[in-house]
């Protein structure tokens, strides 16, 4: 099975409103990462760079209570403090629910300093 059957599997196992919320993050990472590489990376869908060598950009997961987005980096959220009001979050992943999603500008932020951060090295 490829990561995007994985993928589509993992989030067909979820709560009606888990998925819904999952797939339409699956949806914009998708479309701010044109070429990348669905895939399951320490047990939760993601996108990986292409290539045998291609490093994680962000991953998601769902749990009992909430979702997350991970950019796979401890430096990336804490310059979004206030980017990130009203969502709880830890170095490394920013927690949300269905019924509050992550704003669109911020998962396009979070992946464009993710995609600066690997791009500098």
């Amino acid at each position: 099975m490829d990561g995007a059957a994985r993928v589509t599997a993992y989030l067909a196992a979820l709560p009606t409103d888990q998925r819904a919320a999952l797939t339409a993050l699956r949806s914009l990472l998708a479309r701010l990462l044109p070429g990348h590489l669905e895939v399951i990376s320490y047990a939760m869908p993601g996108f990986r760079q292409p290539g045998p060598k291609g490093k994680m950009v962000a991953g998601y997961a769902a749990f009992a209570r909430h979702l997350g987005l991970y950019p796979h980096s401890g430096s990336i959220l804490p310059q979004l403090d206030a980017e990130c009001a009203g969502f709880k979050t830890s170095k490394s992943g920013v927690l949300f629910t269905p019924a509050h999603p992550l704003p669109e500008a911020l998962v396009a932020r979070i992946v464009a300093l993710r995609l600066a951060e690997i791009a500098a090295g």
